[in-house]
């Protein structure tokens, strides 16, 4: 079988075509600017060169069509009938507490998702927009695979928050978590490449991207992680504050005349590595500045090793130990810098770095030195398998 697997976003789509007997993607693609002027698709078929046509996308029924267009293409396509596509596989952000487990599309999923968008307000809607574009083009069953599902195992004692109670029977406010496909794929992956059952690992998976988040991850279960309600709270981010003092916001709000949505933009939009460095979200360039002198990006990369080490301690208590430290995302795949910066603070766990290993990108490996106590992995994740697993063994 092959799935198509989409991941909309408000104003693009990100696809892939898995085929699953050997889950292998044959294409992949993005639809940009949805909506918006100078919109675009480009695709890429297996490993050739990427394809990119710029043309009007109005909608995410039009973008899904593109996409589909595109892998039937005569000349870079990699089927030659719609058939061929035997389900479609969503990422949703927001399930809330309704989904511990992906699950098959039908009315109620749909009311469900809309629902969670107060929590998601700029994933949700759009995920549910992509979700009823393919309703409409393709005739095959639709599995929703959910950013919380994986937290949903949290015990209370970590998804709570110290608010009056009858704040969560209302409104349902608690700790959620965000990249659960991510740091469940990685989590697994990380077993094997240790040679390990995963019922008998105590893993922390550190997904670093520009967004980014801590699990603490037991037995195969999540038993915390460091995105709350929304993925602001937990590590400082790309362009994301991450922890603070609720009264600094309440403190900036009042001093600077902020409304509640312009300290939300502040907060998720301008802070981080951003707002810290004054110079970029991305680490190449604030690696660059720091080496050019730049103290306000070594600040900034120096808190942000100082805080994901922190979270690695705190989660090494929460479940008395840890076996192996698990890198993983953009930042965390790519930037043998920023991996030994935070392992430098490790050293009582018995963490030690090798460092010619630290230096290899693009492969599953295992960079501490052989006589670790705790050893530490890169494992590339790969969401888009994740789904299309999750999406085959609903629909077959």
């Amino acid at each position: 079988m092959k799935i198509l697997v989409l991941n909309c976003g408000s104003s693009s789509l990100k696809y892939q075509l898995v085929d699953m007997q050997t889950e292998i993607a044959l294409a992949k693609g993005l639809v940009e600017r949805i909506g918006i002027e100078n919109s675009r698709i480009v695709h890429q078929k297996g490993e050739s060169e990427k394809i990119t046509t710029t043309t009007d996308i109005p909608n995410h029924q039009v973008a899904v069509q593109l996409a589909i267009d595109a892998l039937l293409h005569a000349d870079y396509g990699v089927i030659s009938d719609i058939k061929e596509i035997g389900a479609v596989g969503h990422r949703v952000v927001h399930g809330g507490e309704n989904f511990a487990q992906a699950v098959i599309v039908d009315e109620e999923v749909k009311k469900a998702i809309a629902e969670c968008s107060s929590l998601a307000p700029l994933h949700n809607p759009a995920n549910l927009v992509g979700i009823e574009a393919c309703e409409k083009i393709l005739n095959v069953k639709q599995v929703v695979v959910f950013d919380t599902a994986f937290h949903q195992t949290m015990p209370e004692k970590a998804f709570m928050y110290a608010l009056p109670y009858g704040l969560y029977d209302k409104y349902k406010i608690r700790r959620y978590g965000f990249h659960g496909t991510s740091h469940k794929f990685v989590s697994a992956q990380a077993a094997a490449l240790l040679g390990k059952p995963i019922s008998e690992l105590k893993l922390i998976s550190c997904h670093l991207g520009n967004g980014a988040s801590v699990c603490a991850i037991n037995a195969g279960k999540c038993v915390d992680t460091s995105m709350g309600l929304t993925p602001l709270e937990g590590l400082i981010m790309g362009t994301r504050s991450g922890d603070m003092d609720p009264a600094a916001v309440t403190f900036v709000m009042e001093k600077e005349k902020l409304s509640p949505s312009s300290m939300d933009d502040l907060m998720n939009k301008t802070s981080g590595v951003l707002g810290i460095s004054g110079v970029s979200s991305d680490f190449r360039d604030l690696e660059e500045a720091a080496n050019d002198g730049n103290e306000r990006a070594k600040l900034a990369l120096d808190m942000y090793a100082y805080r994901v080490a922190k979270y690695i301690g705190a989660y090494t208590a929460a479940m008395n130990g840890v076996d192996a430290i698990i890198f993983t995302a953009g930042v965390g795949e790519n930037d043998a810098g920023t991996r030994k910066a935070i392992c430098s603070y490790l050293g009582y766990l018995g963490v030690s770095i090798d460092d010619d290993k630290n230096k290899k990108r693009g492969i599953e490996i295992i960079i501490s030195n052989d006589d670790a106590k705790t050893k530490v992995c890169v494992i590339p994740t790969n969401e888009e398998l994740t789904i299309s697993r999750e999406t085959l063994e609903l629909v077959k």
